[in-house]
């Protein structure tokens, strides 16, 4: 099977005297019907690998290597076709959803504005599939959120919204950048839950960035580990858990072992206070 996405030994570095290396030389790929995980503290590299590949540095970086989308090279693309192919055969969703609309303008003429931008539809056939994308998404009483503005909405609401246009545009890649960050327990999992459905009903190969270990054990098939600009492990949920070679892995892993090891604690009322390591399990 030949992926749909694939970086090869990308790198990218300031475009100062230093030349500052940022990212590396990342490599790896996800196929159709596939979640990869990205997983690593701020300043790893794991946004701006993808930001790289997808256009989206200005002239004060230098990237290097390979990034093809279905078979297609993106790295020295025309701007213009790179704006084309994001938010229409690659959906993009951000980590802040209040940064990525205007506040000066309703929901529904962004909505709009995203919808013509990529297809030739009539203003009817846009309110239409703009009600039925919120309808989708669960949004309550459709045709009131479209006249609402952004600060009118909460950002667990506006997450969904850029995830139902994203999707709307039947992308053969969605790159999710942090989408849980700063969204309640609850709205976490409802859209993790909807990552999930999209990419087991309609086989998009997907990208999930995040630093939390526990989102990305939910949606990932496999994942892969940046440190500093560099892959340092790579392989699914299992081997990552129990057969990490790379330190900063282990410390991550650690890290949220004693997370529930203390949730157990309490929700033990103190009672057997010493939890044995082997009781931190993770399941997707």
């Amino acid at each position: 099977m030949s992926a749909v996405f694939e970086l090869k030994n990308i790198k990218v570095s300031l475009n100062n005297k230093q030349k500052t290396e940022l990212v590396k030389g990342v490599s790896f790929s996800v196929n159709a019907g596939e979640c990869l995980g990205i997983l690593g503290e701020s300043g790893s590299g794991k946004s701006m690998s993808i930001k790289a590949a997808m256009g989206l540095l200005d002239k004060n970086f230098n990237v290097s290597g390979s990034a093809k989308f279905k078979g297609d090279e993106l790295i020295g693309k025309n701007p213009e076709e790179l704006r084309k192919l994001r938010g229409g055969k690659v959906g993009i969703v951000l980590q802040n959803p209040m940064t990525c609309f205007d506040p000066l303008y309703r929901i529904g003429n962004q909505i709009s504005e995203t919808f013509l931008a990529h297809n030739s539809w009539s203003s009817s056939e846009i309110r239409e599939r703009s009600i039925a994308m919120l309808n989708k998404m669960q949004i309550r009483n459709p045709e009131e959120v479209l006249e609402k503005y952004p600060h009118q909405l909460s950002g667990g609401m506006l997450q969904r919204i850029m995830i139902g246009i994203a999707t709307s545009m039947t992308p053969d890649l969605l790159i999710a950048d942090e989408p849980t960050t700063a969204i309640d327990a609850i709205t976490q999992f409802e859209i993790l839950d909807e990552f999930i459905r999209i990419k087991n009903e309609h086989s998009v190969a997907m990208i999930f960035i995040s630093h939390d270990l526990n989102a990305i054990s939910k949606v990932a098939d496999k994942i892969v580990v940046l440190n500093k600009g560099l892959v340092v492990d790579k392989g699914d949920f299992s081997h990552i858990i129990n057969h990490a070679k790379d330190e900063y892995t282990k410390l991550l892993i650690e890290k949220r072992c004693d997370v529930m090891r203390k949730y157990r604690q309490v929700l033990e009322g103190g009672k057997n206070a010493k939890i044995r390591k082997s009781m931190c399990q993770f399941q997707k």
